[in-house]
């Protein structure tokens, strides 16, 4: 239980997912910095880890502001003192923001759901970047790394069920930032990975949840897990691209989708 031991790490936004990897990285032995816009799921999140004996703090910021999340991060950083780690899970469905298929999709939609899906990784990135450039190389020679959120809606729609289309394009310029920047920090000792979970329990898909047609499509595509995917699934991957074991890997994508990628949409 010490794959991040002394390491410092932050995490945007502080349910499901976001929630479950934080608790997992203080329990590797990181510290923690949590960055989200809702103070009482963030702030909750960080005294959960502290009263179990982890080390953790609180940044409240909405990170569609540039502002706000530059502030936040650099806050952060300085609590942390430094910053060894970032994963960036902060965002959420668009649909009440109007998201939905191409033809219905108004433009004021379609730029607030990439901004909550995409534009957040940016603004968390880039103080994080700037820090991280700065600090000296750890014995492997690295100065960090970023975990980036994807989708497996990205790259294995479900029309029925999923047309939610500035969601899936948002998500796919994370696939690409992930690997623009993985190539060019290369040099500099800094990784930036990303992970692709499909339907996982979270505060995200209560609605599919909910949902019987979705849950059954869960159960047939999702087999590994029996239906959705859990957030520490997601986190334990987040570990891995973390930790040093993935010292040598940069510009990957770690798809947790209990077998949704790999089997027909029938089965």
């Amino acid at each position: 239980m010490d794959r991040l031991g002394g390491q410092s790490i932050i995490v945007t936004g502080a349910t499901g997912i976001a929630a479950a990897s934080a608790r997992r990285f203080a329990a590797e032995g990181a510290s923690v910095a949590v960055v989200s816009r809702t103070t009482s799921s963030c702030e909750a999140l960080a005294q959960e880890i502290v009263a179990a004996g982890g080390q953790a703090h609180a940044f409240v910021a909405d990170l569609t502001d540039v502002a706000a999340a530059v502030e936040a991060m650099e806050g952060a950083i300085a609590a942390l003192g430094r910053v060894d780690g970032l994963f960036n899970v902060a965002g959420g469905s668009g649909r009440r923001l109007g998201d939905g298929p191409l033809h219905e999709l108004t433009t004021e939609a379609y730029e607030a759901t990439m901004r909550l899906n995409a534009t957040t990784h940016v603004t968390a990135s880039a103080p994080v970047l700037r820090a991280m450039l700065e600090q000296e190389p750890d014995e492997n020679g690295g100065r960090g790394a970023i975990v980036n959120m994807g989708s497996v809606l990205a790259t294995r729609p479900v029309p029925a069920l999923f047309a939610t289309h500035a969601y899936a394009t948002a998500k796919g310029a994370v696939a690409a930032l992930t690997t623009t920047a993985a190539a060019y920090y290369a040099a500099y000792g800094i990784r930036v990975n990303m992970v692709a979970p499909a339907l996982t329990i979270s505060r995200m898909s209560e609605r599919a949840q909910a949902d019987e047609a979705t849950q059954a499509f869960s159960k047939r595509k999702q087999p590994l897990a029996g239906g959705f995917v859990a957030a520490e699934d997601v986190a334990e991957a987040a570990v891995y691209l973390l930790s040093t074991e993935s010292r040598a890997v940069t510009g990957q994508t770690i798809t947790i989708d209990g077998g949704w990628s790999v089997l027909p949409i029938g089965e």
